[in-house]
């Protein structure tokens, strides 16, 4: 049987000639199909096409991306190893000021220095940093423990000073000092605990150190008196007044009016009997004068 054919006939214009094209039918199938091959394969074409050009594209974003943050990493490495080396000149000055004040040296510092993974590895250049700023937190940790030691020391040092007993208490001279003397009363050989400073009545008597009022009376031997505690084991005592103008648990400083110069109690004229104790003993006030 004789396969069919598809005839085409084509009549150009102005002319009478007629020209019939035969095409059988699976050729005209394969043309077809060649036809859509070929559209498929250009659309393929085409969306690689596209999407190199987009990788491209991000990939050039990618590197500029890149290249920005490794010269960020490099100025903050610059940075870091400045500050170490900063801490490091911080660490010296802690050290020479903890052996003035005759302190325990703090736990050590060492701080590593920069170095290490080549620039091209960004994970190496990270983790070297991150190290970097571990060593210099754990560097500022110490030092702040450091200097709130430090602190500590001086402000009992400060608070030391001015609980130690400093100056004369009134203006005037010594009549009697510190040690065994004749009494005046008895004329026997006793001890006596403070110095007796002569002065007019109503002179005024300061505090001679920073404290609390532990005692406001009135004896027969000492008169009106006051004690002060001052903290660290020191107490002074002003006995033989003629007016107090402080009173228990009132907190004084250095310099303070308390007393006024009498001769109350067991007195041979107007003065001031001031003793110095230290952890409950009497010791000779001219020591802290």
């Amino acid at each position: 049987m004789a396969r069919k054919k598809i005839s085409i006939i084509i009549i150009p214009e102005g002319s009478r000639k007629i020209r019939r094209l035969s095409l059988r039918p699976d050729l005209l199938k394969y043309a077809a199909l060649g036809t859509v091959l070929f559209l498929l394969a250009g659309l393929v074409l085409a969306f690689d096409y596209f999407r190199i050009t987009l990788d491209r594209s991000d990939l050039v974003r990618l590197r500029e991306v890149n290249r920005t943050q490794q010269e960020t990493i490099r100025t903050l490495a610059a940075s870091l190893d400045t500050l170490r080396r900063e801490m490091v000149v911080l660490q010296q000055n802690d050290a020479k000021v903890r052996l003035l004040a005759r302190l325990d040296e703090p736990p050590d510092a060492s701080m590593v220095g920069l170095g290490g993974p080549a620039e091209n590895d960004p994970a190496g250049e990270l983790s070297d940093l991150q190290k970097q700023i571990d060593d210099i937190r754990q560097a500022i940790d110490l030092r702040r423990e450091s200097l709130d030691e430090i602190q500590g020391y001086f402000n009992d040092q400060s608070s030391l000073l001015a609980a130690k007993p400093k100056g004369w208490p009134t203006k005037g001279w010594v009549t009697s000092g510190f040690g065994r003397r004749t009494s005046p009363f008895s004329g026997k050989t006793k001890m006596h605990y403070g110095l007796d400073i002569a002065a007019r009545t109503g002179t005024p008597v300061t505090a001679v150190a920073n404290g609390i009022v532990s005692k406001v009376a009135t004896r027969p031997d000492y008169g009106k008196m006051v004690v002060i505690d001052h903290g660290y084991g020191f107490q002074t005592c002003y006995a033989h007044n003629s007016k107090i103008h402080v009173k228990v648990g009132q907190r004084v400083k250095r310099g303070e009016l308390i007393t006024s110069v009498g001769n109350t109690g067991r007195s041979t004229g107007s003065h001031l009997h001031y003793e110095v104790r230290l952890n409950g003993l009497p010791v000779n006030p001219r020591t802290y004068l």
